[in-house]
């Protein structure tokens, strides 16, 4: 296994190894806590998720940080609109968010930092800038000054030449076509909160933030940096300048970066009101697994266009996979096994392994897996699947799953036992013809949430949500 990624930094695909040879440190641009997160931000989050379950998968020691950003101006503006504090308003979203997050089976990062929680590493951040003379102050803020940067702009690849000379720009994030002197502190304002620095009273600016908590945690420089496109210019070009400039020595090594996620073919917006959250999938009925499976399924250097099509169309896959698995695990232990299939499950093994290698390539992962199915599905209808098999492929699931974590890979406990006891007896009752005592088990069964499916190979069985 040797990991290569897509780095944006050098446009090219390269190997994953630790900087310091004992870990990979990696940092993810966390959300915005101002509202719920919405789908387009959990694509990259889910991306997130399966790059660090992957890591580990390897065999790589990893630690990952994730910021929460609790101070910007749209938190500003919203907690001064609902009349709260913005450390009661930011509350509210940072725990949803956290929420969210475990429904979708994603895994906390090691450290989790929240930007009002290291005011005193920007402000140190921010005074360093200041002595190496790359900021100016106007009106009470504090401004970077691109043009002392060299390198500015060769990360996103702005042609600096169109750059307006001494602009400035306040806000925490601007139109790409508009690259000017960036906000570093922004001084105070009436009714704002505010935090006392050597530079007089104000907030951060959005970009000094991830610096600032990133280089703490993981040094001045370190291995991975992780968001979506829309941060390459201009968040992460600014991460670059502010910390290059303070510290002399490359920020990151390797820079991924998540395509835009569509829906219906079209830009999310709220203007165009097709702009989804999780809770709101959730409320139509959906199983977040299919939710995350969709997310995941498409490259994540490839736009992923999201309908709610797509949802029911993963949720069938998922069902499809969940199927298999229970049909394989009735494969009683007394079946032969054939060592030509065992050959076969280390081959899809390989193949998963080798699509994730390849920048994590998540469709081919999969395709190895469905690949599988379809091949050992024909071999359990004629009975040629033995327990030695099973368990080499119950094996790789369980591995797999580590990865993409949307699979019922469970083994079967004590409860599950005693389903298979009732579906035998109901089996009896069926050859006994004694079709009230099979049809008073079936409901029985149904009432515990346990749904059957009589097929020519047998009885399948599904476990489903008890109705109140």
């Amino acid at each position: 296994m040797v990991l290569k990624l897509y780095n944006t930094l050098t446009r090219a695909t390269e190997e994953v190894t630790p900087l310091n040879g004992k870990e990979i440190r990696m940092y993810t641009c966390g959300p915005t806590v101002y509202d719920f997160v919405h789908i387009g931000n959990f694509r990259t989050f889910v991306v997130q998720d399966l790059l660090r379950r992957y890591i580990k998968y390897t065999g790589l020691p990893l630690f990952h940080v994730m910021n929460i950003t609790d101070v910007d101006d749209k938190i500003i503006h919203n907690a001064m609109e609902s009349g709260l504090a913005i450390e009661d308003y930011t509350a509210r979203y940072t725990e949803a968010f956290l929420e969210d997050m475990e429904t979708l089976c994603l895994e906390k990062p090691e450290v989790m930092p929240r930007a009002t929680e290291h005011i005193d590493q920007m402000v140190d951040l921010i005074l360093k800038l200041r002595e190496m003379g790359h900021t100016y102050e106007s009106e009470g803020s504090i401004y970077y000054r691109i043009r002392s940067f060299p390198d500015y702009g060769k990360f996103s690849r702005l042609d600096l030449s169109e750059v307006p000379v001494g602009g400035r720009i306040d806000a925490d994030e601007y139109a790409k076509e508009n690259p000017r002197d960036f906000v570093l502190w922004k001084t105070r304002k009436e009714g704002e909160k505010y935090w006392d620095t050597p530079f007089g009273p104000g907030r951060p600016g959005w970009h000094i933030e991830c610096s600032a908590m990133s280089m703490k945690y993981l040094g001045e420089s370190f291995d991975l940096h992780i968001g979506g496109v829309d941060l390459i210019f201009p968040h992460h070009e600014n991460e670059i300048a502010q910390s290059e400039a303070t510290t002399g020595k490359p920020f990151v090594r390797h820079w991924v970066h998540s395509e835009f996620l569509l829906v219906n073919g079209e830009k999310m917006a709220k203007s165009k009101k097709n702009q989804y959250t999780l809770r709101d999938l959730l409320v139509r009925g959906f199983n977040p697994m299919a939710v995350r499976y969709l997310l995941q399924s498409v490259h994540h250097r490839k736009q992923l266009n999201f309908t709610l099509e797509g949802v029911e169309q993963s949720q069938s896959a998922l069902t499809r996979v969940n199927e298999f698995l229970l049909r394989l695990r009735e494969v009683p232990d007394d079946f032969p096994g054939d060592t030509r299939l065992n050959r076969r499950v280390v081959r899809a093994r390989s193949d998963f392994v080798s699509a994730l290698d390849d920048d994590l390539n998540t469709s081919g992962a999969l395709a190895a897996l469905f690949q599988l199915i379809k091949e050992v599905n024909v071999l359990l209808e004629r009975k040629q699947v033995g327990s030695d098999n099973r368990d080499h492929i119950l094996g790789f699931f369980r591995d797999a799953n580590r990865v993409l974590a949307v699979f019922d890979v469970e083994e079967r406990g004590a409860e599950d036992d005693q389903v298979m006891v009732l579906i035998r007896e109901r089996e009896q009752a069926r050859f006994q013809r004694d079709y009230q005592q099979a049809d008073k088990i079936r409901a029985d069964l149904l009432r515990q949430g346990v749904e059957l499916e009589d097929t020519k190979e047998g009885t399948r069985w599904k476990k489903r949500s008890v109705e109140n």
